[in-house]
């Protein structure tokens, strides 16, 4: 193994101690922001009642834990967001493929997704409710919804930037379009494909989130607007930081995936 050189040691280093200070700098922001928040609210700065304070947030989840009626709701959400994902890369990858594999078909459809891609998802939510009944189906298809448009144009629009050589080259052999496909397009794609998948994972909770809003029982969105109408916001609140949990380790566990498929 050859020897690092001094030079290589010290742009290590420094690299090293940029990552410590970024990571200190976020620390500290986010320490200065709740401490500033509980503060405030201690002080009467603001309105307890309204902006809730982190104390009461805590201790709003700790009592929910231990009566685990909080964890039914974490559980249904989670469920929703991960079965609409499933779904969105299947038929995004699939759809996507069917579309490199038919111009005709990509002409005719490409005008239809950009329109639904740039719809509103939360006014389809009533309908889909109106629909298919108010039922965790409905909340899967709303997260769907929100993602699977947009990642059938991004997938589609990547299988199309595939190397133009290599494509001449497959057919200069002989093959066709299944030998481009599999040797050429899907394994170039593989980045791409991984990159929408984490953008989705995010939109596909934000659906679920909107068809909760609507139609459910339980799950954190149920929690959302049921604490809202009950004037319980230290709830609002909680269940806010923990989609934001889900959300950073959803898209974390994805980074890990992707981490290891570039390694080999």
């Amino acid at each position: 193994m050859p020897e690092i050189s001094r030079q290589q040691k010290q742009y290590l280093a420094r690299q090293k101690k940029e990552k410590h200070i970024i990571l200190a700098a976020r620390t500290l922001l986010f320490v200065l922001f709740m401490g500033l928040w509980e503060i405030s609210s201690d002080l009467g700065w603001i309105d307890s009642f309204i902006f809730s304070s982190p104390s009461l947030i805590a201790k709003t989840f700790l009592s929910m834990c231990r009566d685990q009626s909080l964890f039914a709701h974490i559980a249904v959400t989670l469920a929703e967001t991960l079965v609409s994902f499933f779904f969105v890369v299947i038929l995004g990858v699939g759809t996507a493929v069917l579309l490199w594999c038919s111009r005709r078909i990509a002409r005719i459809l490409e005008p239809c997704l950009v329109v639904l891609n740039s719809l509103p998802k939360s006014a389809l939510a009533p309908l889909l409710i109106v629909w298919l009944g108010a039922n965790e189906r409905t909340i899967v298809v709303a997260g769907m919804s929100v993602a699977i448009f947009g990642s059938v144009i991004n997938l589609y629009s990547g299988f199309c930037q595939a190397d133009p050589e290599k494509l001449k080259l497959i057919e200069t052999l002989g093959g066709h379009k299944k030998e481009k496909l599999l040797k050429i397009v899907l394994p170039s794609s593989v980045p791409l494909i991984l990159s929408v998948m984490k953008v989705n994972i995010g939109l596909c909770l934000v659906g679920v989130i909107i068809g909760e809003f609507i139609g459910a029982r339980k799950g954190l969105g149920y929690l959302i607007i049921y604490g809202s109408q009950t004037f319980r916001l230290t709830w609002v609140l909680m269940s806010i930081v923990i989609l934001c949990i889900i959300a950073m380790l959803l898209y974390f566990a994805l980074y890990l995936i992707e981490k290891q498929v570039r390694k080999h």
